[in-house]
């Protein structure tokens, strides 16, 4: 099969800009003889990948260059170890047999892997945990460009293309500096349509990821002196320079701060 998205779809250039991005720790999880064949297929074009799959069917994953690790008895026994061992697991089952498989292993968003399902057509894929922040949305549009299939994803800001403010940078390096209320409350005002000013003044410009332009609820500045915070619902600041206590109580749970590493302008 061919590993690389068709130019003609619409998420080409998106799709272009991913494929740079390197590989997650992915594991392919497959029962049943269709779900197999289905990591087989996606296998060939993610060497990187490795493949637990039921021991009936291991025969039919000869001539992978992956990783292949065979397993007896129920897949609820062998959730724990993928599920601390691998960054992004991709199902080969129902939604409704992932959820119940995971459920007891679910901790925090900030540190549970990305779970992905595929329909045994693989027509669908569809990311369930940790889609924003665990990365399992990128992942299930670059899998769906792989499969020439849709992916469903659901979370907010990615369904409707605006700033994901508790990942906006991270490709570029940016650590944040917000308390968890300030992300949740932002994140939300950001997805409602509220007016909110992201101010720049350090860190590459590159950190829009679109697809097509800035929604027109964001409103950018170069110094946080030229921003009229009261016009605002949200403020996101990219600097390094020190922010003294009196901005953070003036900005009372509006503010997120994002500080680009020391090699960008």
């Amino acid at each position: 099969m061919r590993c690389t998205p068709s130019p003609e779809s619409s998420e080409a250039s998106r799709n272009a800009r991913d494929s740079q991005v390197p590989e997650p720790n992915a594991a392919l999880i497959a029962v049943t003889r269709p779900g197999a064949l289905q990591a087989y297929r996606l296998a060939q074009c993610l060497p990187r990948a490795t493949v637990v799959v039921a021991a009936g069917h291991a025969a039919s994953m000869a001539g992978l260059a992956n990783r292949v690790i065979p397993y007896s008895g129920a897949l609820s026994s062998r959730i724990p170890e993928v599920f601390s061992a691998f960054d992004q697991l991709v199902f080969f089952l129902s939604v409704g047999a992932v959820v119940r498989l995971i459920a007891p292993h679910l901790g925090s968003k900030y540190r549970d892997p990305g779970v992905l399902v595929i329909d045994a057509a693989g027509r669908f894929v569809i990311p369930v945990l940790s889609g924003h922040v665990g990365g399992g949305n990128a992942y299930a549009e670059r899998l769906a460009a792989v499969l020439g299939a849709t992916a469903v994803v659901t979370t907010a800001s990615d369904s409707v293309h605006t700033i994901a403010v508790d990942i906006l940078g991270r490709e570029l390096g940016w650590r944040i500096e917000a308390p968890k209320s300030n992300l949740t409350r932002v994140s939300a005002r950001v997805v409602d349509g509220e007016a909110i000013a992201l101010v720049q003044e350090a860190g590459s410009r590159d950190w829009w990821s679109g697809p097509g332009p800035l929604p027109g609820n964001i409103h950018l500045y170069t110094r946080i002196e030229d921003l009229n915070a009261d016009r605002y619902t949200g403020v996101l600041l990219v600097t390094r320079r020190e922010l003294p206590a009196r901005l953070w109580q003036r900005l009372a749970g509006r503010l997120v701060v994002y500080r680009p590493p020391a090699d960008q302008p």
